[in-house]
């Protein structure tokens, strides 16, 4: 199996195979994403990269950011890859290499490397939410990807759990605008100012200069030493979590959902707000059944998840 993970910054070519039900990547390469050239010049440095590889390619994985038509293989403009308008990458590679290839979102390709290779393996039901720069989601229902009719399934990120806060996809109090990592640096940035303004010290902004530099990753580095207001941003944040999830544990109704990114590493400071709003906000009877976990494909994910893509389509 073959894996291309097309991103902004870079694109990733790999090559991997499954063995006993586990996923093994044999090789992988990677180039910055040079938007001077056409997206099929691009395309053919990650073709060349292959060769450099293997020649063998049976099946094609695509993962890139979405706006795309998976059904038709097509990418449609993503906001990070300008100039890749209607680029018809699925028909260009198969015509290419005489092989079947698939492409999917990449927040959809990680919910797929998560149930058939993750923390998902084995569900009927799970939802996989991202919890990076933004929130996406990849849906497995009924033992299937579910995308919705054009590819926007799964968009929770744009649900608005309060009339104010961070600004995530567009809306401010949306579920990406608390549960992000751009959304708690913005979290952190106002209760800082609320303190600095009345004179309070605050641990990891000690001067109102320097609000624009504080982020996520500088939060959870002071609320790790035990400093009370950057774990209190981290707790707002686990609590915005608890809510949207229990959104969705009460409309799927899913066995698993499986937290990547941001979770994985500050699991210890979301959790407990998470799961007393949790417990609060959602069915007892569809919670009770619903385990929340962090996700298991940690390094190499976008890797995977192209791979896992191929993996799905050859099946």
């Amino acid at each position: 199996m073959v894996g291309f993970d097309i991103g902004g910054t870079k694109c990733g070519v790999c090559i991997g195979e499954e063995i006993g039900g586990k996923l093994q990547i044999l090789d992988k390469r990677s180039i910055p994403t040079d938007h001077t050239i056409s997206p099929y010049e691009m395309i053919e440095r990650m073709c060349t990269l292959l060769e450099e590889m293997t020649d063998k390619i049976d099946c094609i994985g695509i993962s890139c950011g979405g706006p795309l038509d998976s059904k038709q293989g097509i990418i449609q403009s993503p906001p990070n890859l300008p100039g890749w308008d209607n680029i018809s990458v699925v028909k260009y590679l198969e015509n290419k290499y005489s092989c079947k290839a698939y492409l999917q979102n990449d927040a959809n390709a990680c919910a797929v490397a998560e149930w058939l290779f993750g923390a998902g393996k084995g569900c009927q039901n799970m939802v996989f939410l991202t919890f990076g720069t933004g929130l996406g989601a990849g849906l497995i229902l009924n033992g299937q990807l579910y995308s919705g009719i054009s590819d926007m399934a799964g968009e929770c990120g744009h649900i608005r759990l309060a009339s104010f806060g961070p600004v995530g996809y567009g809306k401010a109090g949306s579920f990406e605008g608390f549960c992000s990592g751009s959304g708690i640096a913005q979290l952190g940035q106002m209760m800082a100012k609320e303190k600095l303004q009345m004179g309070e010290e605050v641990s990891y902004c000690d001067d109102m200069s320097k609000i624009g530099d504080v982020t996520a990753k500088l939060i959870a580095e002071y609320a790790n030493q035990g400093y009370d207001d950057a774990r209190a941003v981290y707790r707002v944040c686990g609590e915005m979590l608890g809510r949207g999830l229990a959104i969705l544990i009460d409309i799927l109704n899913p066995e698993k959902i499986v937290l990547g990114s941001i979770f994985q590493r500050c699991e210890h400071l979301l959790r407990d707000e998470m799961e007393r709003t949790i417990n609060r906000e959602s069915l007892a009877t569809a919670n009770d059944v619903c385990q929340v976990v962090s996700a298991l494909l940690e390094e190499n994910i976008g890797d995977y998840a192209a791979l896992a893509v191929a993996a799905m389509g050859g099946k």
